[in-house]
């Protein structure tokens, strides 16, 4: 390991603590494993992280950035298999090219009653992104890792129900929720974080927003609707937040 970046090796020396600004509750009997890919790499910006955009056709995050990922199938090397896999399927990523390095701990969203462990990879022979299955991925971006940490593109969404939590403006996406709750502390882990204005928060677009039900719901086409809101904070003058203990 004594090849990566610096920024990468104190991600992977803090992997069982990883600080994340919310707190979750205890897993559902019913939840499904998962797993998502979070692929750093060096690119023509520099450092940088693969997102993905779903599909605005999809049931379930239609429009949403994200990392690459998704359910474990039968035979899956669960949890790396799976987030290669999904990563190949949805970005084309050729998994002989990407190098793992940690695994995170795994983490229960309740909206979409699932068990996610982030699976850290680093890119030793990188190329040009595109999306793999249009009908899941409308584009595929690799941010540069200096457009995160830039306070002038971080700031707080506010949801209706009440939820507020971290979000970033990069690559022309808004990213929020699960993903951008993901990356705040990956960014801190890794020691890449800037102060920002933690007050300046803004009401999520409207066009992010979906009905939200309860876990193991469905829709009317029968699939699973997981596009509520995932990690939340407290409003920035709230209680403090506490840690996820390794599990």
């Amino acid at each position: 390991m004594s090849d990566l970046p610096e920024y990468l090796a104190r991600l992977i020396e803090s992997a069982a603590d990883l600080p994340l600004r919310h707190r979750m509750p205890e897993a559902s009997a019913t939840a499904r494993r998962s797993a998502v890919l979070i692929l750093f790499g060096e690119g023509p910006m520099g450092p940088d992280v693969l997102l993905i955009e779903k599909s605005a056709h999809l049931r379930s995050h239609a429009g949403q950035p994200a990392f690459p990922g998704g359910g474990v199938d039968p035979g899956d090397d669960f949890p790396v298999g799976t987030a290669l896999r999904e990563a190949e399927e949805e970005a084309g990523i050729d998994p002989e090219g990407v190098r793992v390095v940690a695994t995170l701990q795994e983490l229960y969203l309740p909206p979409s009653d699932r068990l996610v462990v982030p699976v850290v990879a680093w890119w030793d022979d990188p190329r040009d992104v595109s999306v793999g299955d249009p009908r899941e991925v409308a584009r595929v971006a690799r941010v540069p890792l200096a457009d995160l940490t830039d306070p002038a593109n971080r700031f707080r969404v506010s949801h209706p129900m009440g939820y507020i939590g971290p979000a970033f403006a990069v690559a022309d996406m808004l990213v929020w929720g699960f993903t951008a709750g993901l990356l705040e502390a990956i960014l801190e882990a890794a020691g890449l974080a800037q102060p920002w204005d933690e007050r300046d928060v803004r009401p999520l677009p409207a066009s992010a927003i979906r009905p939200y039900r309860l876990p193991g719901s469905v829709d009317a086409g029968g699939e699973e609707d997981a596009a509520a809101p995932t990690v939340a904070d407290p409003a920035p003058d709230g209680p403090p937040t506490r840690t996820v203990p390794p599990r």
